[in-house]
């Protein structure tokens, strides 16, 4: 019997014995990989194999439920509802009133908590208690629906009339920071988005062109205007990019970065013997933390925008021979 397999009839046998009830949580994915020490895969499976046995459902908003129907059988006398008790009405589908919103919605939840490896077509519907085909109503396909739910984070991503009137730097710290804090909300984001093949995201274009017009006003040739764009880009971008890796190890190995290394330290410090600088760091500790790395990055980032804006100026202002 697969692991997977094993955890869902423990689950299983939780609800059979009225532990878990109608209506209760279950364990999400990432409770089942911290739980049981698996990765977030057989976690994803495990929910599945109870969704195929009709013993839970999921609740947009709320989780993962017992479905009313895991309830134990009743007697058929006892099925019948006393005098004066309400009978429950049967759940209807929700299919009728599906939406792309609420797909995109749905699809933004699972990507959150449980990374864009987890999402699919039928995990959406499932999410939503849906038909897998009926989505192809409102979404064309998977890509398709990684770019809406791209276009709903960022229409997060905005500036305010206050923000126009700060200087150059002050605009474009405000503009990476914007973009850090999307991808610290939703990890997936900095995989899901590329530089060299970018996606037609219209709201995304008010942000590049935030950043390209703060530096084009500077005085800087529009060549250099991109390119410093796509470095500004892709440098918050690549360090955002641990964010998802990190999620998934910690998913994987029930271990956050800070106790993982503890546990290797001391195959660090054997193999950093002979090198007395790695040697110091490694005894003296790093307090290892991505938001002070990033800020870090882009203050020095920005030192060399700073040189090229005045080198630009000092061209503009030199007297012609």
């Amino acid at each position: 019997m697969d692991r997977y397999e094993q955890i869902a009839g423990e689950l299983r046998q939780r609800i059979e014995c009225g532990e878990l009830r109608p209506g209760d949580r279950v364990p999400s994915t990432r409770e089942i990989t911290r739980r049981w020490n698996v990765a977030m895969a057989t976690a994803t499976k495990v929910l599945a194999e109870l969704r195929g046995q009709g013993l839970v459902r999921a609740v947009p908003g709320v989780g993962t439920v017992v479905a009313e129907a895991a309830a134990p059988a009743r007697t058929q006398a006892s099925a019948r509802p006393a005098a004066g008790e309400r009978q429950i009405p049967r759940r209807l589908t929700v299919e009728g009133g599906l939406t792309t919103d609420r797909i995109v919605a749905a699809a933004v939840e699972i990507a959150d908590n449980e990374g864009l490896e987890a999402l699919s077509m039928r995990r959406v519907a499932a999410e939503l208690d849906a038909a897998t085909m009926s989505l192809y109503r409102h979404v064309p396909d998977k890509d398709g629906l990684v770019n809406l739910m791209m276009e709903q984070v960022f229409t997060a991503v905005g500036f305010s009339a206050a923000d126009a009137e700060l200087p150059w730097r002050a605009r474009l710290e405000l503009a990476a920071r914007l973009l850090w804090d999307a991808f610290r909300a939703h990890p997936w984001l900095a995989s899901a988005l590329s530089m060299t093949r970018p996606q037609p995201l219209s709201n995304a274009l008010p942000f590049g062109e935030w950043v390209l017009s703060t530096l084009a006003a500077e005085g800087l040739d529009l060549q250099t205007v991109l390119t410093a764009y796509l470095t500004l880009f892709n440098y918050v971008r690549g360090t955002a990019l641990n964010l998802e890796m990190e999620a998934a190890a910690e998913a994987a190995t029930g271990q956050d970065a800070e106790a993982w290394m503890d546990q290797q330290e001391p195959q660090f410090m054997e193999l950093v013997a002979e090198h007395p600088t790695f040697l110091r760091l490694t005894t003296e500790g790093y307090d290892f933390d991505l938001d002070q790395l990033f800020e870090f990055g882009l203050q020095r980032l920005l030192d060399g925008f700073a040189a090229l804006i005045d080198s630009a100026a000092q061209r503009s202002s030199s007297p012609r021979s």
